[in-house]
């Protein structure tokens, strides 16, 4: 079945796509996926941000992107991508995030329900298809991007962004093992344009709770919100030998654990934008705060293609920062996002495991206490 009824969702030509689970919509431009309702029939937990100035009529020359910011994006490539590469100039996070989607269909096939659009790209002419899938009885978002008929280095990953409760520390953040973590090695914002960053530039950690402050000392990134005033970007290296790494928080007053999964051998590193009313110039105006963009990726930072395909300090230390596309052989990159109510107590996930009867997996806190996310994992893995 394909229809092509939009309904205007927070300012955006958007199609939904649902089940009993989980309720979600993806914009025409730019494919950006939200908002997202999981467990529809109980809590209806929405934790994905949508920007403040969503409704507004924003200044011109802005790339789509920042018009329709919201949820999660595929991103290719992935970064600002101002340096152009080999002749390419490509937009913010490139045409998969600005550019209209096709849809093809939406249509049920037995338990699940799939959303499947496509995309001609220009720059570096090919095709991505989008699938996005609920299925009964599970409180998750599958997606998977596939990509034909391009060649050559790409950095590329998801883009997912989560809104915060306006209190301090009101999420635990905490990842599976990474190989070690590093702030932006460039300056993020300059304050002579009105931006503001709170790490100490290049900085090396090996916990979310001890990175090195500008301004002395280490600032905790595994509770949030926090240092508000400030925008501040991280890369965390994932430990390839995992067979599935995740990002996870929990938000303990909402009773809501937001978790998202992935192949560390395809999305292998973990971006961390934290943004909290930092930036001053428009569209922003310091308004975009208590989000947190936890983007899984194969990237050198946000710096964009040129600076991820040519050799880095991350792909010199053996982790590739670009993805090795073929013409003749398609390329999938599967993501899963996922959220679920929590007990009274649950604290910050300690470790995924897979779940002891055999499906999905289990989040387990530093107590014992555990949440169990009926998911397909082999949407990973193939």
């Amino acid at each position: 079945m394909k229809t092509d009824s939009l309904r205007i969702v927070a300012g955006q030509p958007s199609w939904r796509i649902a089940n009993r689970d989980v309720e979600a919509y993806l914009t025409r431009r730019g494919g950006h996926l939200g908002p997202v309702t999981f467990d529809r029939r109980g809590a209806k937990l929405r934790p994905l941000s949508v920007a403040p100035w969503a409704t507004e009529k924003l200044p011109r020359g802005l790339p789509p992107l920042l018009h329709v910011l919201r949820g999660d994006f595929f991103c290719m490539p992935f970064g600002g991508n101002e340096e152009p590469y080999r002749g390419e100039q490509h937009p913010p996070h490139g045409e998969t995030a600005n550019a209209p989607w096709r849809l093809r269909s939406i249509g049920r096939d037995g338990d699940a329900v799939s959303l499947k659009a496509s995309l001609r790209t220009k720059i570096r002419p090919g095709r991505v298809e989008k699938d996005i899938t609920l299925v009964d009885g599970h409180p998750a978002v599958y997606q998977r991007h596939t990509i034909h008929e391009i060649s050559g280095p790409m950095n590329l990953g998801h883009h997912a962004m989560l809104r915060f409760p306006d209190r301090l520390g009101a999420g635990l953040i905490s990842t599976s093992p990474f190989k070690h973590g590093e702030v932006l090695p460039t300056p993020f914002e300059a304050p002579e344009q009105g931006g503001y960053s709170s790490l100490k530039v290049g900085a090396v950690f090996d916990r979310l709770d001890r990175v090195p402050s500008a301004f002395g000392g280490t600032a905790d990134l595994s509770a949030y919100p926090a240092r508000r005033g400030f925008e501040d970007l991280v890369m965390l290296v994932s430990d390839p030998d995992q067979p599935i790494a995740w990002s996870a928080v929990t938000f303990p007053r909402q009773r809501c654990l937001w978790l998202g999964l992935k192949n560390p051998r395809v999305l292998r590193h973990t971006v961390m934008w934290i943004s909290n009313g930092g930036r001053h110039y428009p569209p922003w105006n310091g308004r975009h705060v208590n989000v947190m963009g936890i983007e899984e990726v194969t990237a050198y930072f946000h710096l964009g293609l040129a600076a991820s395909a040519k050799p880095n300090p991350v792909s010199q230390a053996g982790s590739p920062t670009v993805v090795r596309l073929r013409a003749d052989r398609p390329t999938e990159v599967a993501y899963v996002m996922a959220a679920v109510p929590i007990p009274p107590g649950f604290g910050r996930v300690a470790r995924v495991e897979p779940a002891d009867h055999g499906g999905g997996v289990t989040a387990l806190d530093a107590s014992g206490k555990r949440a169990a996310f009926p998911v397909t994992l082999g949407w990973l893995t193939g």
